[in-house]
């Protein structure tokens, strides 16, 4: 029983919880341009600007490239 409580108490966590993208690596932002919910799009897009003038020549080629994704 107290597994199947600590098991909803997780899912109802992380179902609300914000997402964090400080947290991740550079290249996983850039792998996740496209598929980023409309919820978390501006503190996604906020993060990337920050990034990018610490980003190397390939990591901004990437992100150049995949700007139009995050514009729809």
């Amino acid at each position: 029983m107290k597994k199947i409580i600590f098991i909803l108490s997780f899912l109802a966590v992380s179902l609300f919880a914000k997402v964090d993208f400080s947290e991740m690596s550079t290249e996983e932002l850039l792998a996740m341009i496209g598929y980023i919910k409309p919820v978390n799009q501006k503190s996604f897009q906020k993060e990337l600007d920050i990034r990018y003038p610490k980003m190397s020549k390939k990591e901004k080629n990437i992100y150049v490239k995949n700007l139009k994704k995050l514009k729809k």
